[in-house]
């Protein structure tokens, strides 16, 4: 493992991807890793034999944080809290939640002024995580919302301790790390949990998630809801989630269209004829295919779910090679979505690469998973792609982000793919273009 740790554990996979091939094994302690680089491989584990798998170590290292959310439990738990938090990503349930992501991305463009330096890592997690409480809790950002998102903040960088194997005991030690975690996890649950009483007690359904949540019954299962340990849990997790990611793909949107300006040209371009007088709303997703053709392109080369861990529970064969029960086996996106045999100039930022239906019908199904797949995929995707487009469309309406120069941007591979020290950038107003209101009317 001298390798990861002189050139970081990106360049160890792509590197260890290029020279051993599809299936390549190495060892960290007692562990023994196979990497898998080819899409077929990695359908076979996530879809075709995933009863053969469990989470990857790190994801079960992770329940101190998350408990048995959907994003670390095992069947038939999974299974049957995938079926209870189904109903809050429904379509017409997305739909319904485009207003407020336009809204509160309007507003960030209202306190922007031109010539402003920002950090966007810092102001789309903002962002995120206010849509996020107010899809999950129908609650705007008070100081209580505030603190459970810096919490988060805390509890997020012990997942850099869950890949290890020596994360049980190191979260036991007296270190000043474990002390800072424990007071914003238990923050983060006594805020959950007062939030879930105050909610059972005026039984109240505010068609926000965390009412979907008190109110699921599971049809399949006896007609039972959640405990309130699992909506706990289950909020915990969509609570971090649900701005996490997202976060971090228009961050890296807006590093790349800031250093290719004929991209961001195209997609003013779509802008300014699909949304001349109005704001976007739910109906213009689908009309905006070369904004969420940029998204795709950025979560190609930037995805923030980086990289899938999956454990054997009996012998698994992998091409020639046979992964031994106890074996963990690792599916890379960073990797995979920069392979030349799928993504010709595969380092290039080119959008108009998904404008092309031949080739992306000749790329194999898993050459892209920015969400995973199969029965584990990720339940937000829905959720997840209207909202990038919405918020890369608003913001991208009024403003130009350009990068501050001198700065060295680097990536952070944590539980999402991000900037290691945030990214500076300066705010340019375009010209010509005016406030809206949602309705479509100028806002003077």
């Amino acid at each position: 493992m001298a390798l990861v740790m002189q050139r970081g554990l990106l360049e160890f996979l792509v590197e260890t991807a290029g020279r051993y091939g599809d299936v390549a094994h190495f060892r960290a302690g007692r562990n023994k890793y196979y990497l898998l680089s080819h899409p077929e491989h990695i359908r076979d584990v996530l879809v075709t034999h995933d009863a053969n798998f469990t989470k990857g170590p790190a994801l079960r290292n992770a329940k101190v944080t998350l408990g048995e959310g959907l994003l670390t439990s095992e069947d038939p738990l999974h299974r049957r809290q995938r079926r209870l938090v189904q109903p809050a990503f429904q379509p017409h349930r997305v739909a319904g939640y485009a207003d407020t992501m336009v809204r509160y991305a309007e507003r960030l463009a209202d306190r922007w002024r031109d010539g402003q330096g920002i950090d966007s890592s810092e102001e789309m997690t903002r962002l995120t995580l206010e849509i996020v409480a107010k899809a999950l809790f129908d609650a705007e950002i008070d100081e209580k919302v505030r603190q459970i998102g810096e919490a988060m903040a805390v509890t997020v960088t012990m997942f850099d301790r869950a890949r290890t194997p020596l994360a049980p005991l190191l979260n036991r030690l007296p270190l000043p790390s474990n002390f800072r975690f424990r007071r914003s996890l238990k923050r983060v649950v006594e805020t959950v949990e007062r939030m879930i009483g105050q909610r059972r007690a005026g039984g109240e359904d505010r068609g926000d998630f965390l009412s979907i949540l008190l109110n699921a019954r599971d049809a399949e299962g006896g007609g039972g809801g959640m405990s309130d340990q699992q909506v706990r849990d289950e909020a915990i997790t969509l609570f971090s989630a649900g701005h996490e990611t997202t976060a971090n793909a228009l961050v890296w949107t807006w590093y790349l269209l800031a250093q290719h300006p004929q991209v961001e040209r195209r997609l003013h371009g779509e802008l300014d004829s699909t949304l001349p007088d109005r704001l976007p709303t739910a109906d213009e997703v689908p009309k905006l295919t070369y904004t969420r053709a940029v998204v795709s392109e950025s979560m190609r080369l930037y995805p923030p779910a980086w990289i899938v861990g999956r454990q054997a529970r009996a012998d698994y064969r992998a091409g020639d090679y046979m992964v031994p029960a106890g074996g963990v086996v690792l599916m890379s996106q960073y990797v995979v979505h920069r392979d030349a045999r799928w993504w010709p100039d595969p380092l290039l930022f080119k959008p108009e690469r998904w404008a092309d239906k031949s080739a992306m019908d000749r790329r194999p199904r898993y050459a892209y998973f920015p969400f995973g797949g199969g029965q584990r995929s990720c339940i937000g995707e829905p959720f997840a792609w209207a909202e990038a487009v919405l918020l890369i469309a608003t913001l991208a309406r009024r403003w130009r982000l350009r990068l501050t120069p001198g700065q060295k941007v680097e990536l952070l591979p944590t539980i999402t793919l991000r900037p290691k020290r945030g990214i500076r950038m300066q705010l340019e107003r375009r010209a010509g273009v005016n406030r809206l209101s949602l309705a479509g009317t100028e806002a003077v």
